[in-house]
């Protein structure tokens, strides 16, 4: 049996593999509050989340994000995820590398009437910046 996942995770992940972050007006409540590690804020709102993820796919015009696993208990969702893209934009305030970097994440959910209403989560940004020769 393969991989299902949750309809709002699907909406947001093929969004983000067309360059596009408007699913997340669809995947996440309007009062969402979004953990991220990492983060210039630690805790984001839906906006601030998209301009973040929106920073990362203009750095990675050709990001493709998998979700390779999924549980659901109750409420709560817990996704793991991997991406893959090449650096051909900035970064923050680094130029483009033009190297292609491979990173993963891991994400818990709180879900209520198929929306986020919390999430919390981490990847490995330090990965991705070795493998784009940044640190």
């Amino acid at each position: 049996m393969g991989l299902v996942i949750t309809k709002y995770e699907q909406v947001w992940i093929d969004g983000l593999n067309r360059g596009d972050v408007s699913g997340a007006d669809e995947a996440f409540a309007p009062h969402c509050v979004i953990h991220i590690a990492g983060a210039p804020s630690p805790d984001l709102s839906v906006d601030e989340f998209k301009g973040l993820v929106g920073g990362l796919l203009a750095a990675f015009p050709d990001l493709k994000l998998t979700v390779e696993d999924q549980i659901v208990s109750g409420d709560k969702v817990a996704t793991r995820w991997s991406a893959q893209g090449t650096n051909t934009g900035m970064l923050g305030d680094n130029a483009p590398t033009g190297n292609t970097a491979t990173f993963h994440g891991l994400i818990i959910d709180d879900v209520v009437d198929g929306q986020v209403v919390e999430r919390w989560e981490q990847w490995d940004q330090m990965g991705m910046l070795q493998q784009l020769g940044l640190v």
